[in-house]
């Protein structure tokens, strides 16, 4: 049986039982979302936002209880209507956008907190080979739950890869390795700040 170890988030904002720091934590994560989701960053073949990178670092970093509930509070505004959605206002808001091509991914985002948070408590998170393989994991979930939703909405006769996968492979490749390399940086910096 493996060991639970604090997560990053525990290690340095808050003792476990501390709920006040733990939903400013959810807040600030929540509004970490909101950014990522707006900001494109110009790549190829289409610009990508680093929302999947900020979901699966929020889920590592606070564990799988908050990150999942933190990812669930982005959700919930998303739900009331603030325009906290990659192409909202533009293409929708709230349960209306949440419920139509990309609902799926967005469900995808809270299963793959909890995943990756749940292998950050037994140390996934340290090295870059573990993290590598839960960021895979964490991306995989997050696009095989929009890839079922996809075909769902759209149609199974649609080329529903092409549409929901191909063209973000690349981006997803990039924030994975970006997130491989990110939090055991993060991890050493702490434990050479002890």
């Amino acid at each position: 049986m493996t060991t639970m170890q604090p997560t990053l988030a525990q290690t340095l904002f808050a003792p476990r039982g501390d709920a006040l720091r733990a939903l400013m934590l959810a807040v600030i994560g929540s509004l970490a979302l909101w950014a990522s989701a707006k900001i494109q960053v110009p790549f190829y073949p289409v610009p990508m936002t680093m929302q999947t990178f900020v979901v699966l670092c929020i889920g590592m970093s606070f564990g799988w209880r908050r990150g999942a509930a933190t990812v669930a509070l982005y959700l919930m505004q998303g739900a009331m209507g603030l325009p906290v959605f990659a192409g909202t206002p533009e293409k929708g808001i709230g349960l209306a956008y949440m419920v139509g091509p990309t609902g799926g991914y967005l469900l995808g985002f809270v299963i793959a907190a909890a995943v990756v948070g749940w292998l950050a408590e037994r140390g996934w998170d340290r090295s870059v080979a573990r993290t590598l393989a839960a960021m895979i994991l964490g991306t995989a979930i997050i696009f095989a739950s929009g890839i079922l939703w996809l075909g769902t909405v759209i149609g199974w006769d649609q080329p529903v890869l092409q549409y929901g996968l191909t063209p973000f492979v690349w981006g997803a490749v990039f924030k994975i390795a970006l997130a491989a390399v990110a939090l055991p940086m993060a991890w050493k910096a702490v434990e050479h700040r002890r």
